[in-house]
C-alpha cells in the first residue's frame, strides 16, 4: 500500500486533506484493502528500537518477543511461556518452569538458557528495567529458571510481566534494529521515521494470528486522521479534537485507560543545583497550601468535558481504578471557597489588590511547562491556570521541547503524563531514593512515611500482601503522597485513547490500556479478524 520515496509526498498531501477535507469518493474504498493485511497509525516510532532490555515492550506488548507472563483483557496475570512458578517461603528465589514448544522466528528453540541471559543483559543495561535486587539467574534444566532476589520483592513479577524474552544465539549490538523473538509477528522491515512492516511469526506457539502483513505507519495526529479519511489506514489513534468528525467507513473506539496527565509541583524550596548545574526547589509549589488549593480549585469533570469533549475521567492519582488504588483518595474538587480559606489559613493573602495572593515578599505565581505540540496537554494547562485565577494564583503556561523541559523541570511545574500496569511506577514518582532520577521525581517529593510504606510493599512476598502498603502509601490517615497528604501532584484526568477503526475490523476486548508509549492497542494483536469474509 505504501511504497517507500513518495510516501512522504503523500504523508504531507493527506495532512493537506485533514484541514480542507475530503470526499469519500476521490478516496481508496475499503473493498480493495488486502484481506490479510492491515495497515495502521498507532503510536510513535520506539527511538530506542525494539529490544526489551532496554525498555521495549515495558508499556503494552513487545510484539516481537513473548513473556514468561502476561496479562488477560481483565488484567489478571496469566501463563504466556511459563507453564508454572513459585516463591520460596522466604520470599528471595522465584522458580519458572517453561513451555517446551516454543521455538524463536528463525526456528531456534527457546529455552531457559535464553530467559537467563535475556535478565543478566537487562540488569546490564539497567534501563528502565530496574532489576539491582536481582542477585542470580540460574539455569537448572532446559525448561526451569530460578531467580534469586537479594531481598524479597513482590514486584518482581511485573518485570516477568514485561520483560520479553530474546535470544542467546542471536543477540548483538544491532538487535534494537533487527529483532528476532518468540511473539506473534517478526519484523521484516523498518524504514525510520516512516514505517515498520512485520509478517506473522510461523513459528509462533500461541493463537495464529488472523492478519499475515502489517504495516505500522510514523504519523503525528494530524497526518493520522488524514489517512482515515483517505481510507489509507485501518486503524489511527486521534486526540479527542477530532472525535466529533465522522468518517465515513470508519468508527470511533474510546478505550479506558491510566494513560494520566497531571502536574508535578517542584517540592523543596530554591536554592539547590543539580550535578549537572540545573536548579532544584521553588519557594512557591513548596509551600504545601499552594499545592493543596490547586488540588480543591481544579473541576476535574470539566476538564474532561472541556479538553477532552468528554473522553475520559477525573484522576485523582496516578493509579486510579488499578488494585493498588486507595479509593479514599477521590475528594471534593472544583471548590473555589475551600481553595481560598487554604492559602488565606495558610497566610497567603493579596494585600496589594493586583488579585495574586502573597506571603510576605512572595507572590503565588509559578511557570507551569508542557512538551510543545501536545495540543491536550497545552489545553490543560491553559484551562488549569483559568481554573486557579480566582483563587489568586497566577500559572504563567509555557511549551518546551522535552530537552528543555528536563533541564527545567526540577524547578517549575511540569504537566506530566504516567500510567502503568506495574505499581513499581508509583514507587519510582513518590520514592525519595528517586530524586532528580530522569522524569521520575524530578520534584524532589520525600517523605520518609511514604517510604517506609514502600517498603513494606516492596519485601512483601505475594502482590496481595502489597496491595495495602500500596494502598497506605497514598493515604494512611495521616499523611500520604496523594493531595490528601502531601500533594507533590495535581492529577487531573486520565485520557480515553481514542482510535478510528475500520468498520468491518473487529479489535476484540481491549484491556484498559497503560500510558500510550508502545502500541498498547496491538496486546490482542492474535485476536483481531474481519467481522465479515470479504470476497
Amino acid at each position: 500500500m505504501w511504497k517507500k520515496g513518495w510516501r512522504w509526498a503523500v504523508i504531507g498531501a493527506l495532512s493537506l486533506l485533514a484541514l480542507s477535507g475530503c470526499s469519500s469518493s476521490d478516496t481508496k474504498n475499503i473493498e480493495n484493502v488486502n484481506v490479510n493485511e492491515l495497515v495502521l497509525a498507532v503510536g510513535g516510532e520506539p527511538e530506542e528500537g525494539f529490544d526489551p532490555t532496554t525498555g521495549w515492550g515495558h508499556y503494552g506488548s513487545p510484539l516481537f518477543q513473548s513473556t514468561l507472563l502476561k496479562r488477560d483483557k481483565h488484567l489478571n496475570i496469566v501463563n504466556d511461556l511459563a507453564t508454572d512458578y513459585d516463591i520460596s517461603e522466604d520470599g528471595k528465589v522465584w522458580t519458572v518452569q517453561l513451555r517446551k514448544d516454543v521455538k524463536f522466528s528463525d526456528g531456534k528453540p527457546l529455552t531457559a538458557e535464553d530467559v537467563k541471559f535475556t535478565f543478566d543483559t537487562a540488569a546490564k543495561n539497567a534501563s528502565v528495567i530496574d532489576l539491582t535486587n536481582l542477585k542470580e539467574v540460574k539455569v537448572i534444566n532446559d525448561y526451569t529458571v530460578t531467580f534469586t532476589l537479594k531481598e524479597p520483592q513482590s514486584t518482581f513479577l511485573y518485570t516477568l510481566v514485561t520483560l520479553g524474552i530474546v535470544p542467546k544465539h542471536a543477540y548483538g549490538k544491532d538487535y534494537a534494529e533487527h529483532p528476532i523473538g518468540s511473539g506473534p509477528y517478526k519484523l521484516v522491515q523498518w524504514d525510520k521515521g516512516q514505517q515498520v512492516i512485520v509478517e506473522a511469526n510461523p513459528e509462533y506457539y500461541g493463537k495464529k494470528p488472523y492478519f499475515k502483513k502489517i504495516t505500522f505507519l510514523f504519523l503525528n495526529e494530524d497526518a493520522a486522521f488524514a489517512a482515515a479519511k483517505a481510507k489509507e489506514v485501518d486503524v489511527a489513534y486521534i486526540p479527542s479534537a477530532f472525535s466529533k468528525q465522522k468518517v465515513p467507513g470508519m468508527r470511533l473506539e474510546a478505550i479506558k485507560t491510566v494513560d494520566n496527565r497531571g502536574i508535578m509541583f517542584p517540592f523543596v524550596p530554591s536554592g539547590d543545583k543539580t550535578k549537572d548545574g540545573y536548579p532544584i526547589g521553588n519557594d512557591v509549589t513548596a509551600d504545601i497550601a499552594i499545592r493543596k488549593a490547586i488540588n480543591v480549585a481544579i473541576d476535574r469533570k470539566a476538564l474532561v468535558e472541556g479538553v477532552l469533549e468528554g473522553y475520559g475521567t477525573p484522576a485523582y492519582t496516578a493509579v486510579d481504578g488499578l488494585p493498588w488504588w486507595n479509593e479514599q483518595t477521590v475528594f471534593q474538587d472544583g471548590d473555589i471557597e475551600e481553595a481560598k480559606k487554604i492559602l488565606s489559613d495558610a497566610g497567603w493573602k493579596d494585600r496589594d489588590g493586583d488579585g495574586i495572593v502573597e506571603k510576605g515578599s512572595l507572590k503565588a505565581e509559578f511557570t507551569l511547562l508542557y512538551p510543545s505540540g501536545d495540543v491536550t496537554r497545552q489545553s490543560l494547562a491553559l484551562a488549569v491556570a483559568d481554573m486557579v485565577k480566582p483563587i489568586g494564583i497566577k500559572i504563567h503556561v509555557e511549551g518546551k521541547s522535552w530537552d528543555d523541559i528536563k533541564k527545567l523541570m526540577h524547578s517549575n511545574a511540569v504537566l506530566f503524563g504516567f500510567g502503568s500496569h506495574d505499581p513499581t511506577e508509583m514507587f519510582n514518582l513518590y520514592s525519595s531514593s528517586y530524586q532528580g532520577v530522569d522524569y521520575y521525581n524530578p520534584g524532589f517529593y520525600s517523605n520518609p512515611v511514604v517510604d517506609k510504606w514502600f517498603d513494606k510493599a516492596l519485601k512483601a512476598k505475594t502482590e496481595k500482601e502489597a496491595l495495602e502498603y500500596w494502598k497506605k502509601a497514598q493515604w494512611d490517615g495521616k499523611t500520604g503522597l496523594s493531595a490528601l497528604g502531601d500533594a507533590p501532584y495535581a492529577w487531573l484526568v486520565n485520557i480515553d485513547h481514542l482510535y478510528l477503526v475500520n468498520e468491518r475490523l473487529d479489535i476484540g476486548e481491549q484491556p484498559i490500556h497503560p500510558h500510550g508509549h508502545g502500541w498498547p492497542i496491538t496486546s490482542n494483536i492474535e485476536e483481531w479478524k474481519w467481522m465479515e469474509q470479504k470476497k
